[in-house]
């Protein structure tokens, strides 16, 4: 028989971190675990709900954890989880675990042999100038040859300054720049600000305007010198026929895909077949889970064959992490067969 239970666990940033939406301390992050009484097999998957952005945080979101398990006990009818994207995915990934056997074979592929790495982009976070300037230098010592830098949130002026400050010293074959402005920039500004920003040779830029505007975003991407990948727009759309409307309106160039903030493993794929059916291209982001839901999600990114540079170079971000087998050495994640997990519930 199976038995199912959920165990909290809050993460600790190792300093407080920014985005244009504010600063953040700490995370939490919930688990449903599923465990075969009588052969001790076990499967685990995180529900990364994301305070203040997933559309699952609710009051009762630990209320619906209880009536998930209980469901999986026999004890309920098992819930609608759609509008609950995080705890889905947490439920699938459990699942996947408990049936594939370890944590290594989510997704089996060269990266969970432990056979090669995932190249990720190295992500500045929102500070003052000199805070991101050293993150920019660390992450070009360390030898990322991706990075991403959140703006929006302090003077775009010193914004470009720090992105020419990169760009003077590596050419775009050398070091590609990608930017988030999490929605920070009006509709009637965004315009300059793309032309400004693509006088750097930008790969990209995520969500200049805040989602739900369709018609002003699909006019931006309709004439854009920068790249435009989807973020925020992805989320709280739970059904086709409006993720399709929504693509087929603004015919973004990328979209971004976060599992725990859009429901999962086969909602990703319905958005991939979506972007790539009006010309788009995507890569996968964590969304801040702990090493539990980042191996997940690497996993997902390599059994896809994926070239370009994701974003999931998270794992370090936290000081009470899960220990795990997954490392980050230069520009890639990898996963080392020889090191073990250390579960704490």
């Amino acid at each position: 028989m199976i038995k199912a239970s959920w165990h909290k666990h809050t993460l600790i940033f190792d300093r407080p971190r920014g985005t244009s939406r504010g600063w953040f301390k700490e995370k939490p992050s919930w688990f449903i675990k599923l465990e075969d009484e009588k052969t001790g097999r076990q499967g685990i998957g995180e529900c990364g709900l994301l305070p203040g952005l997933s559309v699952d945080d609710k009051p009762d979101y630990e209320q619906m954890l209880d009536h998930v398990v209980d469901a999986i006990n026999g004890q309920l009818p098992f819930p609608v989880l759609k509008s609950w994207p995080s705890i889905n995915f947490g439920l699938e990934m459990a699942q996947r675990h408990f049936d594939n056997g370890g944590f290594s074979e989510l997704f089996p592929s060269a990266f969970s042999a432990g056979e090669s790495g995932i190249e990720i982009n190295g992500l500045i976070w929102m500070g003052d100038p000199k805070t991101m300037k050293g993150e920019i230098a660390e992450k070009l010592d360390a030898g990322f040859t991706c990075v991403k830098l959140k703006i929006g949130a302090v003077d775009f002026d010193e914004e470009l300054a720090l992105i020419e400050m990169i760009r003077k010293e590596f050419s775009p074959a050398e070091v590609v720049i990608r930017v988030d402005a999490n929605g920070a920039f009006s509709p009637a500004e965004a315009r300059d600000k793309l032309n400004r920003l693509a006088a750097f040779d930008l790969h990209s830029i995520e969500q200049p305007i805040k989602a739900g505007q369709w018609e002003e975003m699909a006019a931006l991407c309709a004439n854009t010198p920068i790249d435009i990948a989807l973020d925020e727009e992805l989320i709280g759309l739970h059904d086709f026929a409006s993720r399709k409307k929504m693509v087929e309106t603004i015919k973004p160039q990328a979209i971004i895909l976060k599992p725990s903030l859009i429901g999962g493993f086969r909602d990703s794929d319905e958005w991939i077949l979506l972007a790539e059916n009006v010309g788009g291209y995507w890569w996968l982001t964590s969304a801040l889970e702990s090493n539990i839901g980042l191996n997940a999600i690497a996993q997902f990114a390599a059994h896809k064959e994926v070239e370009i540079p994701q974003g999931l170079g998270t794992g370090q971000l936290y000081t009470n992490n899960i220990d795990s087998p997954l490392e980050v050495e230069a520009n890639k994640i990898y996963y080392r067969r020889g090191k073990k997990w250390a579960i704490p519930f």
